[in-house]
């Protein structure tokens, strides 16, 4: 049975820009007021992310995080569809949620990731049963148009459960995916924008009012510090599909962009650059080597810059800056009048560069150069130049950064989190 008819996502009600400032504050306030509570909650029952040889923080933190960007979500949800009853955004958050479920339980347990895989394979196939909704569009690309339910399907849960896993495999270092998810959302809502589809335009405005404030908390606070988890990355992971698939439906509006002569498919590539093409080297390295591509290991592209002396914050904002630089140069690249195909071609290239050719450039120049007493390198001077810079990214005694700690863990965040 489908409970979705397209007729009504794309409808647009009066006020626009005061409703779009409504969501996004519901969901930014949401969110931080159920930050403490869902921070409390994870202290008194020992949800918490332990140390060990393969993470990188030094104590346990608590891993609750997803939960509070979860509810700042579905408040803005329920007050966007006090304006615009739609029933698409009703079964995302359905999803969101089961996924959200299912993240809290491996956080807890360590779930199977064969039984989690089936478990992501089902939600996914579940949402496409019941919106209709999935990718059955190539918008041009090569010549194709509309594809059909037997390739389309099995394509789009291909497509779905690796955009869930990509994002969860982001969280490493802190400001990592919830940075991501902010910067992804943005350039999602300025297509959605350009379109002329508001109520996705204000679902990925209010979902970046909800991660906002564990951004913060993530990066700055102490006390107040708390990791997303896999129920958080999962959950974004889900969200983020949800926008792919409507991108690749053939009754929404992204049909739009084609007319501009812009690659649909190129533009989710260019958006998703970093942990589409990051994920695909480390799970083949990993095949390579004859490991399981599940087998958790340190060789994403967060490790290398964490090597190279990088904080968190400024590992995370250069892989992010990178991903925009390579936004910014799809989008000039279409200003020119290359074809989808080109368009497409260039982002796959760039991709490849940014986490294969770097990674693999770097690695080698930090097994080159002179050895120590012991035999093992030092290092060639290109190593050791990026290292100055990732020294520079400490910025934690500076004055801003000391202020912002003391609004993490303020007195809004109630009595001491220990």
């Amino acid at each position: 049975m489908i409970f979705f008819e397209g007729s009504n996502i794309n409808k647009k009600p009066m006020n626009e820009f005061i409703i779009a400032i409504l969501v996004t504050a519901t969901a930014f306030l949401s969110s931080a007021f159920i930050f403490p509570i869902a921070l409390r909650f994870a202290i008194q029952h020992d949800i918490v992310d332990s140390p060990n040889v393969r993470k990188l923080q030094r104590r346990p933190i608590p891993v609750f995080g997803g939960v509070a960007v979860y509810v700042g979500v579905l408040a803005g949800i329920i007050v966007l569809n006090l304006f615009i009853s739609n029933m698409f955004l009703f079964w995302g958050a359905v999803a969101m949620f089961f996924m959200l479920i299912i993240g809290v339980w491996d956080d807890r347990k360590d779930v199977s990731p064969f039984l989690r895989l089936f478990l992501e394979i089902s939600i996914v196939y579940s949402f496409i049963v019941l919106t209709n909704v999935y990718i059955n569009d190539f918008h041009g690309l090569w010549g194709i148009h509309e594809i059909k339910p037997a390739l389309g399907i099995p394509l789009s849960i291909f497509v779905g459960v690796g955009i869930i896993n990509a994002i969860n495999l982001m969280d490493g270092v802190d400001g990592y995916s919830s940075g991501y998810g902010i910067m992804t959302c943005g350039w999602f809502a300025l297509a959605f924008f350009n379109v002329g589809n508001f109520v996705l335009e204000c679902m990925m405005l209010l979902a970046i009012g909800a991660l906002l404030p564990f951004f913060m908390h993530n990066v700055f606070g102490a006390k107040s510090k708390m990791f997303i988890g896999d129920g958080g990355t999962l959950m974004l992971g889900t969200l983020l599909t949800v926008m792919v698939f409507y991108s690749m439906w053939n009754g929404g509006k992204m049909c739009a962009l084609e007319r501009k002569g812009i690659s649909v498919i190129a533009f989710l590539l260019a958006i998703g650059c970093v942990p589409i093409f990051d994920t695909l080297r480390v799970m083949i390295s990993r095949m390579l080597r004859g490991s399981s591509p599940f087998h958790p290991d340190k060789t994403h592209l967060h490790h290398l810059f964490v090597d190279l002396g990088f904080s968190h914050l400024g590992a995370a904002l250069f892989i992010l800056f990178a991903n925009f630089m390579v936004v910014v140069m799809f989008l000039l690249i279409c200003q020119v009048g290359t074809s989808l195909e080109t368009q497409t071609y260039a982002v796959l290239s760039m991709g490849v560069l940014i986490t294969t050719v770097f990674y693999k450039f770097m690695r080698y120049h930090q097994n080159a150069g002179p050895v120590d007493e012991e035999g093992y390198p030092q290092g060639s001077k290109i190593w050791h130049l990026m290292c100055k810079v990732g020294k520079w990214t400490h910025r934690e005694d500076r004055k801003y950064w000391r202020v912002l700690k003391q609004l993490m863990d303020g007195p809004m965040m109630g009595k001491k989190m220990t």
